[in-house]
């Protein structure tokens, strides 16, 4: 193993470890949501699955479009330029309070939409209900993943982490309070979930602004000096490098977000079968995706300093390790996904049977397109360190919506699957993109040269912060 093969392991291994954490922490608060709305029984779980499907179909691709800042500030602090990350950062914020504004409106009439696609008429009552409380947390939490992206980007992952922990505590005890009537609160059920999530993500924006803010560290980086002026050139930046990522991770969870509808078409039971193999899915998702905004920022530091062949490993490697450990996933689901349910769902109740033995099936698909899940996106998060983002998004969009969503619905629908054959629609589209992004990677990263890289200042050494929980 040569030494730069060494040295990237070594720095990916150790920025990866927090925002694994980071990110765990963060789907944890959906897991706990569901584990806690599963003891209202099967409808109110359908009707939170109607409602996050919507919500973080929305999310996901704003969040994408924030994201953007991580690339960017990575770059600059690999050519140690302090101005640029200033600048991308105030231009995330700006960004994401533009984003946030037609979704609020979309958002509060989702039922409109629901109609359409024929959903239960009670699980669109309590789902827009859902709606209607957790769209107020929608703006603080673009926020804090501008401020997020800027801390990974900077090799400063720990105190985020450590946010999200605390932030996870709160949900629970948000939850136990506002669902089930504690303390003196009126017992507001479903959309008492909706309320604890609006006030984690306002929770964790006001403590990373105080963070940052605090830390002297970053007071070169001018991070909050007119705010809220406009900085069109790197609103430009943010626009053409953060649009398609936001994009690309909308036609994938637009994917499954069509697939919990048409689980919905089916009624209230698939539709809660579905959302709890689902959470699962996503649980474990987590890990390769905090792998591949590692290897984004490991990227784009090899981009900054014009170190072509740091670039292809850090890379590789992040590819490497989600393959790796959303094999050891899929074996899990496929040995025991009784015991896995058995944590939504309560199977002693013959209410349950029915949704819980069809999460069962649901987990085993899962298992199939678990390393074909990690591969696609630690490699999309290879790609963005290169600031590659267009094609992906294209690749993307063929492979969930030209691929996978057709083969879902004729195996659904004309070959009478029901959810399951949705599911398989899954399967299909992830693999087609883990093997295009793969290649693409390969291709581009294989093709590289020292002229591609920007030039970087003749003063400047490499001088990557230090890992760890330093603050």
């Amino acid at each position: 193993m040569n030494t730069t093969v060494r040295r990237e392991l070594r720095e990916l291994a150790l920025l990866a470890g927090p925002i694994v954490a980071m990110q765990l922490g963060q789907i944890s608060n959906g897991f706990i949501d569901v584990l806690m709305v599963g003891r209202l029984g099967s409808d109110a779980l359908a009707a939170v699955a109607l409602g996050n499907a919507t919500f973080f179909l929305f999310l996901l691709i704003c969040l994408g479009a924030v994201v953007a800042v991580s690339p960017m500030v990575s770059q600059a602090c690999g050519a140690g330029d302090n101005d640029p990350v200033g600048r991308t950062v105030r231009s995330g914020l700006q960004f994401g309070l533009f984003l946030s504004i037609p979704v609020f409106v979309l958002l509060s009439n989702a039922e409109l939409a629901w109609r359409l696609m024929r959903q239960d008429a009670d699980t669109i009552a309590l789902g827009q209900a859902y709606l209607r409380a957790v769209v107020w947390g929608f703006l603080p939490y673009l926020w804090f993943i501008a401020l997020r992206s800027f801390l990974e980007a900077v090799s400063r992952p720990w105190p985020v982490t450590y946010m999200i922990l605390v932030g996870v505590g709160l949900n629970v005890f948000a939850n136990w309070t506002l669902m089930f009537g504690k303390l003196g609160f009126p017992a507001l059920g479903v959309v008492g979930t909706g309320w604890a999530t609006t006030i984690v993500n306002w929770f964790l924006v006001l403590v990373i602004t105080v963070y940052v803010v605090t830390r002297r560290r970053f007071r070169a980086f001018h991070l909050f000096r007119d705010v809220w002026k406009p900085d069109f050139s790197y609103l430009r930046e943010l626009v053409r490098i953060g649009v398609p990522i936001g994009v690309s991770y909308g036609i994938e969870v637009a994917l499954f977000a069509a697939t919990a509808f048409l689980a919905g078409t089916l009624g209230p039971t698939p539709l809660a079968a579905h959302q709890v193999a689902i959470q699962c899915a996503a649980v474990t998702f987590m890990v390769p995706l905090g792998i591949g905004i590692a290897s984004s920022v490991r990227v784009g530091r090899a981009v900054g300093r014009r170190d072509p062949e740091a670039a292809r490993w850090a890379g590789y490697l992040g590819i490497l390790m989600s393959a790796v450990f959303m094999l050891a996933t899929a074996t899990l689901f496929w040995t025991v996904p009784r015991p896995i349910v058995s944590l939504f769902l309560d199977l002693s109740d013959p209410v349950n049977a029915d949704a819980a033995a069809l999460a069962v099936g649901l987990l085993g698909i899962a298992a199939l397109f678990q390393m074909f899940d990690g591969i696609q996106v630690s490699a999309a998060g290879a790609l963005r360190g290169l600031k590659d983002t267009r094609g992906p998004m294209l690749i993307c969009l063929v492979s969930y919506w030209f691929i996978g969503f057709p083969t879902s619905l004729i195996l659904g629908y004309s070959l009478d699957w029901g959810t399951r054959g949705f599911w398989w629609g899954l399967v299909v589209g992830l693999l087609a993109a883990s093997v295009f992004l793969g290649r693409r990677f390969r291709r581009r990263v294989r093709n590289v040269s020292l002229d591609t890289y920007p030039a970087r200042p003749a003063a400047i050494t490499d001088s990557s912060p230090p890992h760890g929980n330093t603050v």
